[in-house]
C-alpha cells in the first residue's frame, strides 16, 4: 500500500472530511497549518464567484505558512465535488479546482471519468467516498486514484457496513490509497484505522466542535454533550441515508424514533428533503464518534490530542507485541 506524494508526510494519517456549511477557509486553512488534510465541499462556497475567493485565500495563506515555517509545511488542501445531476455547478468548480491546481479532489455521490480526467490533467488526487464494494470497482473504472470507505457510524451521508468488512473485501482488490470514515474522533481509533488496512482516517465529527468550524455554537455544544446512543441513521432530511444529532431533529419537532423514510429519487442536498427542516442547517449531522469530544479546542489543539493520543497507541502496540515475543519465546 503506498500514497501518492502529495498524501505522505502528514503529522499524523488524518484527513479532515468536508462538511456542508460548516467547512470554510478558517477550518480548512488551520487544518493544513496543523499538520492534517483539510477539506470542504465546493458548493459551501456561494455564490459560484465565491469559490474563486476561497482557493485564492487558502493558497496564498498556506504558502505564506510554509516560506514561514519550511521545517513544518502545511498539509496540503482537499476539494469535495458533489457528483449528482442535481448540481448544476459541477462544470465550473470542476474548472476552478483546475485553474488553481487543486492538490486533491474528493468526488461523492457520482464518478466521471471526465472530472478525473481533468484533475489528473494537472497531476491533481482524486479520493472518492464509497459505501459498498460495487461503487468502489465503479470509482476505480472511472479512474479514481483512491478510495474512502465510509462505514458504520460516520457523520452525515454513511454506508451501513462494519469497517471490518468493508475494508477487507476493498483489499481484496485494491491495494492503492484507501480511507476510513466511521466513528473516528480519537488518535487511537486513527491507529486502528490503519491497522485495520488502511492508509489514513477520515475524520469529520470531531473538527465540528472546534472554534474554527462555521458551525452554531448549540452545534457544538450538542456534539460535546451526546455521545453514540445520541445518533439516528436516516434518509429523510435528504433522500439519502445519514446519521444525525438526536436532540437536534428533537428541536427540530420531530420523533426520532419514528422517522418515515424518504424518496431517494428526490434527493435535496441543499435544503429539506422531504421536510420543511433543513438538513444541515436544522437538522445537524455527525458520527458516532462523538463521545470522545469533551470540549471545543482550537483545530491545533484538537490535532495536538489526536497525535498524543496516535503515539501512545503505538507505543502500547508496540510493548504488547514485545511481551507477546518474550511470551512465545
Amino acid at each position: 500500500m503506498s500514497l501518492p506524494p502529495v498524501l505522505q508526510n502528514l503529522r499524523i494519517p488524518v484527513v479532515g472530511s468536508p462538511l456542508f456549511i460548516v467547512s470554510g477557509p478558517d477550518l480548512v486553512i488551520a487544518q493544513c497549518k496543523a499538520g492534517v488534510v483539510g477539506s470542504f465541499p465546493s458548493l459551501n462556497a456561494r455564490p459560484g464567484p465565491v469559490l474563486g475567493e476561497w482557493l485564492d485565500r487558502i493558497t496564498d495563506e498556506l504558502a505564506a505558512h510554509d516560506a514561514s515555517n519550511p521545517a513544518h509545511k502545511a498539509a496540503p488542501y482537499a476539494v469535495n465535488q458533489i457528483v449528482h445531476k442535481s448540481n448544476d455547478r459541477l462544470e465550473h468548480d470542476v474548472e476552478m479546482c483546475v485553474k488553481y491546481k487543486a492538490p486533491v479532489v474528493i468526488t461523492s455521490l457520482g464518478a466521471q471519468s471526465w472530472l478525473n480526467d481533468a484533475i489528473h490533467s494537472y497531476g491533481g488526487v482524486v479520493l472518492h467516498d464509497i459505501i459498498n464494494i460495487a461503487h468502489a470497482r465503479k470509482a476505480l473504472e472511472k479512474g479514481a486514484d483512491g478510495l474512502i470507505a465510509v462505514c458504520a457510524g460516520a457523520g452525515g451521508h454513511a454506508g451501513a457496513l462494519s469497517p471490518f468488512a468493508l475494508v477487507q473485501e476493498i483489499r481484496e482488490f485494491f491495494d492503492g490509497p484507501l480511507l476510513l470514515s466511521g466513528a473516528i474522533a480519537n488518535g487511537r481509533a486513527v491507529l486502528a484505522a490503519e491497522a485495520m488496512g488502511a492508509d489514513l482516517a477520515y475524520m469529520g465529527s470531531a473538527f465540528i466542535a472546534t472554534q474554527e468550524a462555521n458551525a452554531d455554537q448549540g452545534y457544538k455544544d450538542m456534539i460535546v454533550a451526546s455521545g453514540a446512543e445520541d445518533i439516528v441513521y436516516s434518509n429523510l432530511f435528504t433522500g439519502v441515508h445519514g446519521n444525525y444529532l438526536k436532540p437536534s431533529i428533537v428541536n427540530a419537532g420531530l420523533d426520532p424514533n419514528n422517522l418515515p423514510e424518504s424518496d431517494p429519487s428526490k434527493m435535496n442536498f441543499g435544503s429539506g428533503g422531504n421536510t420543511d427542516k433543513k438538513a444541515w442547517k436544522d437538522i445537524w449531522g455527525c458520527g458516532q464518534g462523538i463521545g470522545a469530544v469533551k470540549d471545543v479546542p482550537t483545530v491545533a489543539g484538537l490535532v495536538d490530542r489526536l497525535e498524543r493520543e496516535y503515539l501512545a497507541g503505538k507505543r502500547g502496540l508496540a510493548a504488547s507485541l514485545a511481551s507477546a515475543r518474550v511470551a512465545a519465546e
